[in-house]
């Protein structure tokens, strides 16, 4: 039997999972009083896990070996629960591991399962464990989403002591935006705890079970955004403390005290970020902002990434270098090579090295270099004055014939290039969806390691003009600047990626192309792309507008197709 990976499959644990307000009944921001049900570990064993009753089905008896559709062999019971089970399994076409929900088709909560799968699998965003099929078949409805045998539970990483901060940052920043685009498709998570949130060996976290727990458990709310964003800010509150932001002791990790409410994360720890700490209480207090501070609470996803984007940018700690070792002389270095030993004890003398150039071979190099720098001198002060007298007769010459154009280009010297400094960004979108518009601040943060990438396209390179003309972000350089050009890091090499610059009156994708001034563009197969301005361009916000995108392999973020992504940006002027 293989080891069993918690973190590759999407367990049906309820242990610890306590409700994301601080009591039920309670009036919340959405104006919508609810009563969420305790999933703890009583209710477990009674059989109950969420607000609907499960009727009289009970979990399928299948075992290791058993095959879906011919296809999907499963391995390992990971859990079996108010009756259904999750299993890891192999999917013996494609060779790779996958997880798998099973359930009996006459189960009280499988029409809602598959419903809700179905709609998972349609959102495509590579921030959550994707769906790879929802089918009923033989009695039995089955999900089977992706197995991430590399991914680690944010509960094994809280096991060890809270997150750094900028760990903390990129985790609430990624999730966060996860679940505005999930919300902006009409899904919600409703069980979005510790054991939900992955971080993949590359650092990207990731989310599982988007509708699809709450389906398996019959969770629903009637206000799911202010349920995930109070989640979200317990997410925060854990990493920041290590401690569960609620009296009860939960996923690995210990409860407030008793009856003294919720407090801030800096209150129970010494060193926490106070911007992180301000966040959680933002996303956690159902009453808005705590007394000593006034922040507006944020009841839901959109409003949280806001509030994120209004933070300052917190970055990742300085590299620790150790020292390198004592530089050591080899003996033949210190002059002892094929030298007898000297006895122990006996003093050895230390022969006097001889004054430097004192020979006669010495003496002779002196007076050699010393002709050469005479002669050196000599010959340029020959030069110079033959140089000064030439310029005086050729200026006497220009005076005479120079006209206004001849005055701007030999008076003064040429401006030197400049960084410009970048205030904003934010997608613009001219048909179809957005990018991914929570990481275009990565373009611009001096980091190479982070990005904003594209969506991965099945044609290419060149774009469809009717569906998806381009994809490209607007840059607010503060002020109008003048613009003499652009470099722009990329992530993909290949054929071929094509990027223009364009000058705009404003961020708002409603402002066509057509009204824009074309600055420059260039097509490329490298990681880099230089645009050149002909003759620069004052304005404050600037265009870069991809047109066609080269091929590039599947990875943990998105199946092979055309995409691109940008590592680095900066404008000149």
């Amino acid at each position: 039997m293989a080891e069993r990976s918690t973190a590759a499959v999407d367990v049906a644990d309820n242990s610890g999972d306590e409700p994301l307000t601080a009591e039920a009944d309670q009036s919340t921001a959405d104006g919508v009083a609810q009563n969420r049900e305790r999933d703890t570990d009583i209710d477990e064993a009674q059989g109950s896990g969420g607000t609907e009753g499960s009727g009289k089905a009970s979990t399928p008896e299948l075992h290791s070996g058993h095959k879906l559709a011919r296809r999907y062999r499963l391995e390992e019971c990971v859990t079996r629960l108010d009756g259904f089970s999750s299993w890891r399994a192999v999917d013996e076409k494609l060779r790779r591991a996958v997880g798998v929900h099973i359930l009996p088709a006459d189960h009280a909560r499988a029409r809602s399962v598959l419903a809700a799968a179905r709609s998972a699998a349609l959102l495509g965003d590579p921030r959550f464990v994707q769906v790879l099929d929802a089918v009923e078949e033989n009695d039995l409805v089955y999900v089977v989403h992706e197995w991430l045998p590399d991914a680690t539970e944010m509960t094994a990483l809280l096991a060890s002591g809270p997150l750094e901060p900028y760990d903390a940052y990129q985790m609430v920043s990624q999730i966060a935006a996860a679940m505005a685009a999930a919300h902006r498709e009409g899904l919600a998570h409703l069980r979005l705890n510790p054991n939900a949130v992955l971080r993949t060996s590359s650092g990207q976290w990731r989310i599982r079970g988007l509708a699809v727990n709450a389906g398996l458990r019959g969770i629903s709310s009637e206000t799911p955004q202010r349920t995930d964003t109070e989640a979200i800010g317990a997410l925060l509150y854990a990493a920041l403390t290590q401690r569960w932001p609620y009296e009860s002791d939960a996923y690995g990790l210990a409860g407030l005290p008793k009856d003294v409410g919720l407090i801030a994360p800096d209150q129970v720890r010494a060193g926490v970020h106070r911007g992180l700490s301000e966040l959680s209480m933002r996303a956690l207090a159902n009453d808005g902002a705590t007394a000593s501070r006034h922040e507006s609470a944020c009841t839901t996803p959109e409003e949280l990434v806001k509030a994120i984007g209004e933070m300052p940018r917190i970055r990742p700690p300085e590299p620790t270098f150790t020292a390198p070792p004592e530089y050591q002389r080899t003996t033949y270095q210190q002059g002892t090579y094929g030298r007898p030993a000297p006895h122990p004890g006996a003093t050895q003398p230390v022969p006097t090295p001889p004054a430097p150039l004192q020979s006669r071979t010495g003496k002779a190099l002196k007076w050699a270099v010393s002709a050469l720098l005479i002669a050196a001198l000599g010959l340029g002060s020959w030069q110079l004055a033959e140089v000064l007298m030439d310029n005086g007769s050729k200026n006497d010459d220009t005076n005479k014939t120079q006209t206004t154009d001849g005055n701007d280009k030999n008076s003064g010297k040429a401006k030197p290039v400049r960084t410009l400094k970048i205030q904003s960004a934010q997608e613009y979108v001219a048909k179809g969806d957005a990018q991914h518009p929570g990481d275009v601040g990565k373009t611009y943060d001096s980091d190479s390691s982070t990005y904003w990438r594209t969506a991965s396209y099945k044609d290419g390179p060149d774009m469809n003009p009717v569906f998806k003309p381009g994809v490209g972000i607007v840059y607010d350089l503060g002020s109008e600047q003048e613009v003499s050009g652009a470099s722009i890091g990329l992530l993909f090499g290949g054929d071929h990626t094509t990027v223009t610059l364009y000058a705009t009156d404003s961020m708002s994708s409603s402002v066509p192309l057509t009204q824009m001034k074309k600055l420059g563009s260039v097509k490329t197969t490298a990681t880099t792309a230089k645009v050149t301005v002909a003759k620069p361009v004052k304005s404050r916000y600037v265009l870069v507008w991809f047109t066609a995108l080269p091929y590039a392999q599947g990875d943990n973020y998105s199946s092979a197709g055309y995409k691109q992504a940008i590592t680095d940006l900066k404008f000149t002027g």
